[in-house]
Order: structure tokens, then C-alpha cells, then sequence
């Protein structure tokens, strides 16, 4: 791929990269060649200005390049543009490009790897319950961090993690109580693990305990905890594109097994059940990409496009199973088949629907834009408004069993 500094050029391709992706798949490691590829191909640029190392491309391009990498192997996809696009716009947006230069010239160059340290072993989409912490360090200087990350992209292989965190905060600090910190993995006080997952196991994915590992005063950045939603929906959107890659690989090999199986007496691309499935499958898949490329238009202009990328994100990955689900149908026995290239769509499929946000959270995201207010529980009292604490019997009669005659 040779994108120029306008960020015009072609959309990149991968033939190498998905020529290994079962093998990726089966392994469970991203082989070396395939970072040397993404890096050749310019695509860690792709999502950047040129004043920093970017190449500008525009948000049509932008979409265009992420599916084509996800087509070819999503496991790669997921680790390379996690690093590229959602650690490093976290960098550029909440970073000093003069300081943090350095970071972003490793990621956009390929030579190292980011992992966003966000997720916790008993925390998922409810950041208020995250415990890491970051403390000034004393007399040394600069901060420490300590707590645990879990089920973390790259986690195993990163040498860098923008980590979300608490801040403890000195008396009259009345900043934000959160803060990224961007912390070098390569140094003592790191402990890492990897964990098995369904699908996406060629991605690196595992934890981080995070042990008085020291960070600098420069790179612990408070920034407001609602704030940062319009950072991670990067996350959200390279997830989505995801989810319509694998969809689309899934879609194609069900159109070669219709054409190319014959039951019955006629191929099974004659018969009306199957023409219904590929035909509901095309159309879901068109839709989702139209939408992940006005809101991918949407950022790259320097628009908010938190809302839009959340409707994508619940839409593309529930999406992307209904097709998988149907691929395997299609295949019948086959596709169930460890190995089979639907059944390694299937597992990656189900992958997106968890990955980044959950997606039942975000409806309630897209409920408050509805006008419906934040979703905060509260106790409710039943039965007082209903008149039924004023009943001489009370709540406790009504529940209890009638008396024999």
C-alpha cells in the first residue's frame, strides 16, 4: 500500500497475512512477517496527522484499510490497530505531542507494541468500580502505579500500556480523579499473564499486575472520567469494523459452498432457504458499513461521533454472529469442525460482541441520547404509592395462603 502525505492511495491488501491466519488462529501467536507487512504497508500511519508521522488519510480510506486487514486475519487486526489507533489517538489527544513523541513515533513505526490497561478481574464495563491506583513515588519522584488489569489486548507482548487509573489525591488537589498513565512495561514491577479465549487466539490477550512500577510525572495525564468516552470510542468503531470483516469472510464462504455443494440434486445456492439467509446476510452487512463509514467520516473530520459509533458497535457485532450463525448452517457439519474457516469465524464473531464495551451497556449509552436520562438505580418503594402500605390487611395478608373451607 503507498498512501501519500495527502493521504490519497490505495487500499491496502494482505494476501501474506491471511494466508497465515489459520495457522495464527491455531497457534495461538501473530507470526513475525505479519508485523513486518503492516509496517511496510504504511497502515499504523493511516489514522494520524502528518505533523505526527501520520499520513492524514481520510475517513472512507481509513474504514477501507481496517476491513481489509481484519478480512485477512482478525487477530491481527485487533492487536496492531488497538496499539495504532486506539492507544495512540488516547496518546495524541490527551498527551503533549512534544513530550509523548517518542511513544507515538514507537507505535506508528511498528517497533512497539501499546495495550489499553483498562478492564479489571472483577470489573468490566463499570469503571467505577476499577481499583489501580497511581501515587506520587516520594522522594524518587514521578508516580507508581499498582493494581491489576485483566483481559487486556497485547497484554502479554506490549511494551507500553496506557492505563486507566485512580489518582490519590494530596490534600487541596482538586483535579480529576482518574487519570491515564502511560507506563513502560519493560521495567521491574510488571507481571503479565496470558489467558485462552474462544476466539480472536492469535491476539495477544492476558493481564498486567502492576507492582509499584515506577512512571513519570510527564505521563500521568488526569483527564475527567466522562471525558474519556470520546477517546475510547475509537475502540469501538476498529471492534465494529472487525465485526463486518468477519461477517463479510463468513458471507463468502457461504456463497462458495452453495455454489459448490450439490444436494438433493441442485446446488444449495438454488434453494430458496439458502438464497433467503445470503440475501438477508448481504443486506445486514451493506448496512453496517454504511454506517461505520459516516461515523468513521464523522472523526476523521474532528467531529463527535460517540453516539453513531455506539449504534455501530451494538449493530455490527450482533450482526456479525446472526451471519457466522447462519455460515454454519449453511456448511451444516462442516462448519462445527475445529479448524474449519467458518468455525473460526463463529468463534471470532462472538469475540466483538464482549470486546471493548459490552454492548448491552451501550444501549443504555444510546437510551440517555433518547432523552431518557442517565441509567442511575435507585431503591424504589412498590408498594406505598401503589396504596397497599394504607390496607388494615397489609402486604403480609395478601400473601398469605387461603384458609381451608
Amino acid at each position: 500500500m503507498n498512501v501519500n502525505r495527502n493521504g490519497t492511495g490505495t487500499t491496502p491488501s494482505f494476501p501474506g497475512i491471511a494466508r497465515r491466519a489459520a495457522e495464527t488462529d491455531a497457534t495461538g501467536r501473530i507470526p513475525a512477517q505479519n508485523w513486518k507487512e503492516i509496517a511496510d504497508s504504511g497502515y499504523l500511519r493511516l489514522f494520524h496527522p502528518p505533523e505526527i508521522g501520520g499520513t492524514g488519510a481520510d475517513g472512507p480510506e481509513q474504514t477501507a484499510a481496517m476491513e481489509a486487514l481484519a478480512r485477512a486475519c482478525p487477530s491481527t487486526y485487533w492487536s496492531a490497530t488497538v496499539s495504532a489507533l486506539l492507544c495512540a489517538k488516547l496518546i495524541s489527544t490527551y498527551g503533549d505531542h512534544d513530550t509523548h513523541e517518542r511513544l507515538l513515533n514507537g507505535l506508528l513505526s511498528g517497533r512497539q507494541l501499546a495495550a489499553f490497561a483498562v478492564v479489571e478481574t472483577t470489573a468490566g464495563s463499570d469503571a467505577g468500580t476499577y481499583r489501580t491506583t497511581v501515587r506520587p513515588a516520594g522522594s524518587g519522584g514521578g508516580f507508581v502505579v499498582n493494581g491489576e488489569k485483566s483481559r487486556i489486548t497485547n497484554a502479554p507482548d506490549a511494551d507500553l500500556a496506557v492505563t486507566l487509573a485512580r489518582r490519590e489525591k494530596a490534600a487541596g488537589d482538586d483535579g480529576p480523579d482518574w487519570c491515564l498513565a502511560f507506563v513502560d512495561l519493560r521495567q521491574p514491577g510488571i507481571h503479565r499473564y496470558e489467558i485462552p479465549r474462544m476466539g480472536l487466539r492469535g491476539m495477544p490477550w492476558g493481564g498486567i499486575v502492576f507492582t509499584d512500577a515506577r512512571v513519570a510525572e510527564a505521563d500521568v495525564i488526569p483527564v475527567p472520567l466522562e471525558e474519556l468516552s470520546e477517546g475510547m470510542a475509537w475502540g469501538w468503531l476498529l471492534v465494529s469494523v472487525s465485526a463486518i470483516a468477519t461477517a463479510e469472510s463468513a458471507l463468502a464462504a457461504s456463497v462458495r459452498h452453495a455454489r459448490e455443494r450439490v444436494a438433493f440434486g441442485r446446488p444449495l445456492a438454488h434453494m430458496e432457504g439458502v438464497q433467503a439467509q445470503l440475501a438477508d446476510s448481504r443486506a445486514q452487512i451493506d448496512a453496517a458499513r454504511l454506517l461505520a463509514r459516516r461515523a468513521a467520516a464523522e472523526r476523521a473530520a474532528g467531529r463527535s461521533a460517540r453516539d453513531l459509533i455506539a449504534m455501530l458497535k451494538i449493530y455490527a457485532t450482533e450482526m456479525a454472529v446472526e451471519v457466522a450463525a447462519r455460515a454454519v448452517q449453511i456448511h451444516g457439519s462442516a462448519g462445527l469442525t475445529p479448524g474449519h474457516e467458518v468455525e473460526r469465524h463463529y468463534r471470532d464473531a462472538q469475540m466483538n460482541v464482549i470486546g471493548a464495551f459490552a454492548s448491552n451497556r451501550l444501549r443504555e449509552q444510546v437510551s440517555e441520547g433518547l432523552g431518557l436520562g442517565p441509567a442511575v438505580y435507585r431503591p424504589f418503594d412498590w408498594v406505598r404509592p401503589a396504596g397497599l402500605g394504607q390496607d388494615a390487611v397489609g402486604l403480609s395478608g395478601l400473601l398469605e395462603a387461603p384458609k381451608a373451607a
